[in-house]
């Protein structure tokens, strides 16, 4: 790494291009290991809390809701910390470790007695997403420091890419897997449980192989401050505004998937690999086109086509239950869904500065937290006061409704891009007259 000074408060440093290439490649193995977990477990916490542990609706719905709770508190104090954090390695590797322990735990959730199987898993669930906020928030500002901005739209494009399709091959196998048991026999999800937790320690080696600047003490950066200070950055806070309406849209939905494919459609182990493959093909296939259309037209242009696409799938998905057609449907959500994690994680990095990016995703992530809490709640409120067809609508409906919000930002940062452009221009010939 090179280091330059400035004044007697920071440090900034440049990568030379073959670190750069190093953590690249670092990242995409992480990536992998990172992957696996998540396509070895999350995908079947509802199929095993409903199958073999008897979960309720309300405690579906805790499954999505109650890990962005627990994550807010985390992100308070995450945040703090991340101020005073100049080497972020070691953190983001600590953070990643202790959140794969609780899936070691969750292996023995079988042995709790029955009456509280279901309420142990879904506590281990959310208190997993206390080191886990603190693994995300040091991973964003972790990376976001190491990968140049030129480089984000292809480089996250082709690691999604690669991913994905990892992910689609590690859910396809479980799905073959888990068809040859009954799908209230625990022993799978046991066996699924531990080899994520291997692949998770898997994660950590390859976090502690990426080269990091041992940047100089610097200044202490204030942590998380949800004050008028931060919230005077235009870009910063209309870019908030926009996300968090279209994330509480995005996640109501999400325990309503779960309940829909497995409660109504029947769906088993088999079915959901089915479900996620198709989702993941999609993505596959899309998300180097999704990121040529970001470096052409921008990412604040392209979230309007992607808030619309976003829209399409609760409302299709209902229409039946015939596993064939949710299996499509699931395809066509995949194209879209790709976009959503590229782009919109994209533009957070675009509209944060680099001198304190950790306490303005903090900021983001913390706000999205509560997000994350109340709209799977609500979204189950709405399925019990209503019927599964109404709470999907509803929610089709916000996400349509948040292409407005991305319109009217996309048309507030394209002024305020020609504004600088305009004033940079006449800078320039203000210095060229002045040399003649």
């Amino acid at each position: 790494m090179v280091y330059n000074q400035k004044d007697d408060e920071s440090v900034e440093y440049e990568s030379p291009p073959g670190n750069v290439k190093t953590n690249e490649k670092f990242s995409i193995k992480n990536g992998i290991a990172a992957t696996i977990v998540q396509n070895l477990t999350n995908n079947y916490f509802s199929l095993f809390a409903i199958g073999v542990l008897g979960a309720t609706n309300y405690q579906v719905g805790l499954i999505s809701s109650l890990p962005q709770f627990v994550g807010m508190f985390a992100m308070l104090i995450c945040s703090i910390m991340m101020g005073r954090i100049s080497e972020k390695k070691n953190f983001t590797a600590y953070s990643v470790f202790i959140t794969r322990v609780f899936l070691l735990c969750m292996v023995f959730v079988i042995y709790v007695p029955e009456a509280y199987q279901s309420w142990v898993f879904v506590l281990l669930v959310g208190l997993m997403n206390f080191p886990g906020s603190f693994a995300v928030l040091s991973w964003q500002s972790f990376i976001g420091d190491l990968i140049p901005d030129h480089r984000r739209n292809g480089f996250f494009s082709e690691r999604n890419k690669i991913l994905t399709i990892v992910g689609m091959g590690a859910t396809f196998l479980i799905g073959l897997s888990l068809q040859q048991f009954d799908k209230t026999n625990p022993l799978p999800y046991q066996v699924l449980f531990l080899l994520a937790f291997i692949f998770g320690a898997i994660e950590v080696y390859y976090i502690m192989k990426h080269r990091e600047a041992k940047a100089q003490p610097k200044r202490k950066l204030p942590g998380f401050n949800l004050n008028l200070g931060i919230f005077r950055d235009k870009p910063y806070l209309y870019f908030l505004i926009c996300g968090l309406y279209f994330n509480f849209g995005w996640q109501m939905a999400w325990p309503l998937f779960s309940i829909y494919q497995i409660s109504y459609a029947h769906a088993n182990g088999f079915w959901i690999s089915i479900l996620t493959v198709a989702n993941q093909l999609a993505q596959i296939a899309s998300f180097t086109w999704w990121g040529k259309m970001a470096d052409k037209h921008g990412n604040s242009k392209m979230m309007i086509p992607i808030a619309l696409g976003m829209a399409l799938a609760p409302v299709t998905m209902t229409i039946s239950t015939n596993l064939i057609y949710i299996t499509l449907a699931n395809g066509l959500s995949g194209f879209f869904v790709s976009g959503t994690v590229l782009i919109l994680f994209n533009q957070l990095l675009e509209v944060t500065k680099e001198d304190n990016r950790s306490s303005y995703i903090a900021n983001y992530n913390v706000l999205l937290a509560i997000i994350g809490f109340i709209a799977p709640q609500f979204g189950v409120f709405l399925l019990e006061a209503t019927n599964i067809g109404m709470s999907m609508s509803i929610s089709t409906g916000v996400r349509a409704s948040s292409a407005i919000f991305f319109l009217l930002f996309y048309v507030f940062m394209k002024k305020r891009n020609n504004r600088i452009l305009l004033n940079n221009a006449g800078a320039s010939a203000g210095s060229e007259l002045e040399r003649r």
